[in-house]
């Protein structure tokens, strides 16, 4: 068989394509199962010359939704355009080892990648000839991809490709470019065991900040929160039908892994809109998961799930990809490693055997499940209790400098109980220039326990409409030099710092939704924390979410614009027990 022959068009150009519904396409593909197409298409002749911003809003709209040919024809020239490494196989390599490996026959004996172990490989309305076909270009990946160790997108992109794909060779080169993406900030397909792990974490992250509802319904529901996010990718793909994954896969051509970021948000959110007032009726929230994903068309179409999830105000690709890299490393610290296809031990946290004076192991699961994802992988370590270590600021601060972060937990005498996640280190205090006092990072926040549990986080995760990310020309910290990739705050040899804020410098990650990363409405929108020998504040701005005195007996709670938060408890109250909770590594 010849080459397939790629054609580059230059911006001006314009091109002639069929928009009809019918099918032009799809050599791999069991008609009778495959669904209308939503036409009729509405493609302008100039699409490809468009600027990228408006490329995206025409994928977003389903402007090639009417047409299986103009997805055929558009899909090959849209990756083309995908930055990737210089040395990239293509279908001229694909030909060659699937010569080598198969010869003539048209199905494969060969096994296939251990990659794909555990993974689910849909073939959604391939007839025979085209699962044969999927299995041989997979196969073909594993050889030609030996880096790859796990990578549970990738079969389901496979499949969805080759419906669009003249032949194998071209369904391969579209996929080994998106595999081979270099863009900055922008993976597509995540390729090993702790890449995988660490978008589950961050997508959990992103759920806990974005759905809060469905965040706390889940979290109700289930022993391991992690455990039910880990699945979130399975949601999109295999999960979703094929009318609604295409549509998914036309925007995430162009915009990368965030879009499924976004998809997996608006479906939970609809999850919560269609769960029953009580929440799940059965026992596996997983469960209920996945047939609400099956069965998505009877809740929502899917031109409305796509407008909710672009409604979503998410951070800047970068600040993802910072959240990420800290999840990344926090996994590194747990044991996982870049060549681990699975996990040897179980990553939750064991709360039974977990004790406190101020709130129950129920109470501090919840707790739990607020916090980053990256820190709810390592057991609680108390630090600091004001019943053994006695009613001192400065033994307060002895016993805390040197972990970050840390829970404070207040119990009052009249037994309301409430507290703070504290993103940095109380040792921070003594630096000079901290404006006004106050330091830490956006992921601060402040919660109640007793007698209703509530968290209250920034005000700018609350309502981004209020700032915007600073421009990347006037960021002051750069993207991690390739000897360094991981960064830390401290020394790696640290125990007690876990994949927290590190200075900016040469090869050092930027925290994540650190302030100078936004542009704020004023500088009380990020007073977080702040310690002297006369007390500590939390929150400011209006007012303080919480403040103690130097004698850790008596404090004061109101509403502060950092968080926007009404009064944690009563306004004055008297400390009856203090706890400050730290992470063991």
């Amino acid at each position: 068989s010849s080459p397939v022959t790629i054609v580059v068009t230059s911006e001006a150009d314009t091109w002639d394509i069929d928009t009809s519904p019918g099918r032009g396409c799809g050599p791999f593909v069991d008609w009778a199962k495959m669904p209308e197409a939503q036409g009729p298409a509405r493609i302008p002749r100039d699409v490809l010359g468009r600027p990228p911003k408006e490329l995206k809003r025409l994928a977003r709209e389903g402007c090639w939704a009417g047409s299986h040919a103009g997805r055929a024809r558009l899909y090959p020239r849209l990756i083309q355009r995908v930055s990737c490494r210089l040395v990239t196989p293509d279908a001229l390599a694909y030909r060659d080892v699937a010569g080598r490996l198969f010869g003539k026959r048209s199905v494969s004996s060969h096994p296939l990648p251990e990659f794909l172990e555990g993974c689910p490989v849909p073939t959604y309305c391939l007839g025979p000839h085209g699962v044969a076909a999927l299995k041989k270009i997979l196969i073909c990946v594993g050889a030609l991809f030996p880096d790859i160790t796990h990578s549970p997108l990738l079969p389901a992109l496979a499949a969805l490709l080759l419906h669009y794909s003249e032949d194998e060779a071209q369904c391969f080169e579209s996929l080994s470019r998106l595999i081979a993406s270099n863009a900055p900030h922008a993976a597509y397909i995540d390729q090993s065991f702790l890449a995988h792990q660490a978008s589950c974490m961050t997508f959990g992250d992103l759920a806990s900040k974005h759905c809060p509802a469905a965040h706390k319904l889940i979290a109700g529901a289930a022993d391991n929160v992690l455990e039910v996010y880990s699945e979130w990718l399975s949601w999109l793909f295999p999960g979703l039908p094929l009318a609604y994954a295409v549509r998914v896969l036309d925007v995430f051509l162009l915009e990368g892994q965030k879009v499924l970021y976004r998809i997996g948000l608006a479906l939970l959110k609809q999850f919560r809109l269609s769960a029953a007032p009580a929440g799940p009726q059965g026992s596996d929230i997983k469960a209920e998961l996945r047939a609400f994903v099956r069965n998505i068309a009877q809740h929502v179409s899917v031109d409305k799930l796509l407008e909710r999830a672009f409604g979503i105000r998410l951070f800047s690709r970068k600040e993802i990809w910072l959240l990420h890299m800290a999840n990344r490393k926090a996994l590194v610290e747990r044991g996982i490693t870049v060549v681990q296809r699975r996990p040897s031990f179980h990553l939750a946290v064991d709360m039974q055997k977990f004790s406190s004076s101020t709130v129950t192991a129920q109470e501090m699961r919840l707790v739990w499940s607020w916090l980053p994802e990256r820190f709810s992988l390592f057991p609680p370590l108390l630090l600091f209790s004001t019943s053994q270590d006695g009613c001192s600021l400065q033994r307060f601060y002895t016993c805390c400098e040197g972990y970050e972060p840390t829970v404070l937990l207040i119990k009052t005498t009249e037994g309301e109980v409430c507290g703070a996640f504290l993103s940095s280190d109380w040792a921070e205090r003594k630096k000079s220039g901290a404006a006004s006092g106050f330091f830490g990072t956006g992921e601060c926040f402040v919660f109640t326990v007793r007698p209703e549990a509530e968290r209250y986080e920034w005000v700018l995760i609350q309502k981004p409409e209020l700032a915007k990310a600073v421009p990347r020309s006037r960021q002051r910290s750069p993207s991690p030099a390739p000897a360094s990739p991981l960064g830390s705050s401290r020394d790696s040899s640290s125990p007690k710092h876990l994949a927290v804020p590190s200075a900016p410098g040469r090869g050092r990650l930027s925290p994540f939704l650190a302030t100078r990363h936004f542009l704020l409405p004023s500088k009380t929108a990020s007073m977080f924390m702040s310690g002297s020998r006369d007390g500590i504040v939390i929150g400011g701005g209006g007012g303080q979410a919480l403040s103690l005195d130097a004698s850790l007996l008596r404090g004061h709670t109101e509403r502060c614009e950092t968080f926007d938060n009404p009064p944690l408890c009563r306004d004055n109250f008297q400390v009856q027990l203090l706890e400050v909770w730290g992470f063991q590594s």
